[in-house]
């Protein structure tokens, strides 16, 4: 009996694992990576960060908000159905396959997938696929709740994930200017796997899993299915710095989550406006991307070059310029004592003393600081800046 329980649950584990979401998921990170450090090296001659690193952060960052939003959806019971969740990664696999990463929020894959659903309802309501039929799914009933509140949990944790894992992601790379003048903007792209498990009623995996775990309600059986559910950014900034428009873009996105939620609790009373929180989300979180890009469009750019100093376009991980507290879009004005104006000019002012590296920075307020660094024998020729050139 054991052995039995322990091989069915290694199946289902293999299962999740082969699920066709789980494996792009994976090569796309891959993709992201590539293109990325490609993009940098052709602006700077050197990548920011490893090329792997969007695909070892692709569940490391995300498995605490799965596994807090598994425990509220299952713990809380909010009953989904098979074949909307079949929709809903169907949907999600086009989506992440068109690598278009600003229509990878959860909040398009759950309104889709309830108006497909819908619509299946009324033009192919005999269509039967391992014994599920779309009149399963009652949607002015329990789904009108539970739907909308999925998707604005789900919004929640995209809006988290944003505003606490992109700023360091953000990639500088040149551009021109309208005057045919070079300055950076900033690209983030990418995509966090979160393991879910749904509450679905039926034996959707117990059927091919005899011993998965499951319990009955009354005359219904329900069984707990982990689905691997993606989640996309994608933004390109050069009128605000990254730290300034991810979180707040991450800020709004949570709030239209907890819209989502409250209008659709009130789905209890009124059926109606679970679909109407569902609205609520795609146009919110639809505004929030639209209202971005424009804005970063028109607007002039942040960091751009300076004939008083030499503005940094980006600080390497683990760097002395790291150690200084360096950021994109400041000024080196001095250093040692000599004046700079150019990358050359800078590494020739740090060999003046080769071991201590004193600097003149004007920050992004225009307010000069002075700041200092010991340096290592293998620091000397380079602080670990990316520069606007």
């Amino acid at each position: 009996m054991s052995e039995n329980v322990l091989f069915d649950f290694v199946q289902a584990i293999a299962l999740f694992f082969l699920n066709p979401l789980f494996i792009v998921a994976i090569f796309i990170s891959v993709a992201i990576g590539y293109y990325r450090v490609k993009r940098e090296r052709r602006s700077f001659k050197i990548r920011l960060l490893p090329g792997l690193t969007e695909l070892k952060r692709l569940l490391t960052e995300s498995w605490p908000y799965a596994l807090v939003l598994s425990v509220l959806i299952s713990g809380v019971g909010l009953v989904t159905d098979s074949g909307w969740l079949v929709l809903f990664s169907t949907i999600a696999l086009i989506a992440v396959l068109s690598f278009n990463f600003k229509l990878t929020s959860p909040v398009y894959f759950a309104a889709i997938a309830s108006l497909v659903l819908y619509g299946m309802q009324g033009f192919a309501d005999g269509f039967s696929l391992w014994g599920w039929t779309p009149g399963d799914a009652n949607l002015l009933g329990n789904l009108a709740v539970t739907i909308p509140l999925i998707a604005g949990m789900l919004l929640i944790a995209e809006g988290l994930l944003i505003r606490r894992h992109t700023v360091h992601y953000a990639s500088p790379y040149l551009t021109h200017t309208n005057r045919g003048l070079r300055a950076v903007a900033y690209k983030v792209k990418r995509l966090w796997l979160l393991p879910i498990v749904f509450l679905v009623p039926g034996d959707m995996i117990s059927a091919y899993v005899p011993y998965w775990p499951q319990f009955t309600v009354g005359s219904t059986a329900f069984s707990f299915v982990p689905v691997p559910l993606i989640i996309g950014f994608s933004q390109v900034t050069r009128a605000l710095y990254p730290d300034v428009l991810f979180p707040k873009m991450g800020r709004m996105i949570i709030w239209t989550g907890f819209i989502v939620i409250v209008v659709g609790l009130c789905a209890l009373w009124m059926p109606i406006l679970g679909w109407a929180a569902l609205l609520i989300g795609v146009l919110g979180r639809s505004f929030v991307s639209i209202r971005a890009s424009i804005h970063e469009r028109k607007g002039p750019f942040a960091v751009a070059p300076q004939s008083t100093g030499v503005v940094i376009a980006g600080v390497l991980p683990e760097s002395p310029a790291e150690k200084m507290g360096i950021l994109p879009g400041e000024c080196i004005r001095a250093v040692n004592g000599r004046q700079v104006a150019n990358e050359k000019e800078l590494y020739d002012a740090i060999q003046i003393n080769a071991a201590h590296c004193r600097l003149q920075v004007v920050d992004r307020n225009g307010e000069v600081r002075l700041m200092q660094q010991v340096l290592f024998h293998q620091d000397h020729h380079r602080l670990g800046l990316l520069v606007v050139k």
